[in-house]
C-alpha cells in the first residue's frame, strides 16, 4: 500500500490514462502551469506539454462544447471546470448535446469524455462557488455521475471514467483533495455501478456520498458506543447505481438514512428513498430520512455554512429518530 491525497489520486489516475493513451488530453481554465484551480492537474503540463494539457478562455459553454467535439472525433477529454456551480454556463452543451448524441445517432458514435466538477461546500467559497449539483446531473438521461468519497475509490473510478464511451460526469469535493488515504500498489479501475460498504452493521444503513461518507462514519462510532451498529454505503457512483447493494442492506437493517450535501428540496437522496420505498417499502420498519443541507443558499461566513450543511451529529440525530 501506499498513500495519496484524494488530489494526488485523481491526478494519477489522469496521468496513468494520458501515458497509457495518446487521445486522452486535458483542459480547462488554469490546468496548465497554473495546475489548476486546486492544484490537481499539477506537474501534467510539464509531462505531457501545452498540447495535451491546455489552458481554455474562460467560457464553460466552450469548454464542454470542445470536449463534446473531440470526444465525437474519438479523442477522450477531461475537462475541467473550476465550479460544478459553473456548469450551469455549459448546460445546453452538456444538456442537449453530450447527453443525446449516441442516442440521436443510433449509437453509432461514442463520446468518451469526463468533466471534473469540484462540489460542495466547507472552504468558505460562499453561495456561487459551494454547490452540490448531483441531482440535476442525475435527471438526465444520457449522463453517468460519479462521486468518489476517498483517494482509493477516486483513482480507480477515474480510469474507468476515462475508459467509457459515454460522458460521465466526475464530482470531486473540495474538502477531500487533501484527505490522504491507502492506494493499492496494484492499482485497478473500479467499475462504474459498483458501490462499496465502507462499515459494515446490522441495525440501520447509512447511504452517504462525497464528504458525508466521512461525517456518517464518525456518527456510526459514536453509535456503536451505545450498541448501535451501523451500516454506510457509498455509492461511489450515482448512475449507473448499485441497487442490490442497497437492497440487501435494507433487507438486513430494515431502517434507512440518507447522508448528502445537497438542498433538501429535489435533492438526489429524494429519487433514492423514493426507489427503496417503491421497491423495497416490505422491509422498512421505519420511514426513510433524508439527512441534507439547508433549503438556502450557502452563505460565506463559516458559522453560517456550518449551521448550513449537515454533520455527524445531524446524521446521529436522524438514526436516533429511525431506532
Amino acid at each position: 500500500m501506499k498513500k495519496m491525497t484524494y488530489g494526488e489520486a485523481i491526478r494519477e489516475g489522469m496521468r496513468m490514462k494520458m501515458k497509457e493513451d495518446p487521445n486522452v488530453f486535458i483542459f480547462g481554465e488554469d490546468v496548465g502551469a497554473f495546475g489548476g484551480c486546486f492544484g490537481v492537474t499539477a506537474g501534467l503540463y510539464d509531462e505531457f506539454g501545452a498540447e495535451r494539457v491546455k489552458d481554455t478562455p474562460i467560457s464553460e459553454g466552450v469548454i464542454i462544447g470542445c470536449a463534446v467535439g473531440a470526444a465525437a472525433t474519438e479523442l477522450r477529454p477531461v475537462a475541467e471546470l473550476m465550479f460544478i456551480d459553473f456548469l450551469t454556463v455549459g448546460m445546453d452543451q452538456l444538456v442537449n448535446q453530450a447527453a443525446k448524441m449516441r442516442y440521436m445517432f443510433g449509437g453509432k458514435i461514442s463520446l468518451p469524455m469526463v468533466v471534473r466538477l469540484p462540489a460542495g461546500a466547507g472552504v468558505q467559497a460562499a453561495a456561487q462557488h459551494s454547490q452540490s449539483l448531483e441531482a440535476w446531473l442525475t435527471h438526465v438521461p444520457g449522463l453517468k455521475v460519479v462521486y468518489p468519497s476517498t483517494p482509493q475509490d477516486a483513482l480507480g473510478l477515474m480510469l474507468s471514467s476515462i475508459e467509457d464511451d459515454n460522458p460521465v460526469m466526475f464530482i470531486e469535493h473540495k474538502v477531500l483533495y487533501s484527505m490522504e488515504g491507502e492506494i493499492d500498489e496494484d492499482v485497478k479501475p473500479i467499475p462504474l455501478g459498483v458501490a462499496d460498504i465502507k462499515r459494515e452493521g446490522k441495525d440501520i444503513t447509512i447511504i452517504a456520498t462525497g464528504k458525508m461518507v466521512h461525517e456518517s462514519l464518525k456518527a456510526a462510532e459514536v453509535l456503536a458506543k451505545e450498541g448501535i451498529e451501523a451500516e454506510v454505503i457509498d455509492p461511489r457512483t450515482l448512475y449507473p447505481l448499485d441497487k442490490n447493494t442497497i437492497f440487501k442492506s435494507v433487507e438486513k437493517t430494515n431502517r434507512v438514512l440518507i447522508a448528502t450535501e445537497e438542498t433538501k428540496r429535489g435533492s438526489y437522496a429524494g429519487e433514492i428513498s423514493a426507489m427503496i420505498a417503491e421497491e423495497y417499502f416490505d422491509y422498512l420498519d421505519a420511514p426513510v430520512i433524508r439527512v441534507a443541507s439547508l433549503n438556502t443558499p450557502i452563505p460565506f461566513s463559516p458559522v453560517l455554512e456550518s449551521y448550513v450543511i449537515p454533520d455527524y451529529e445531524d446524521i446521529l440525530k436522524g438514526a436516533r429518530e429511525i431506532l
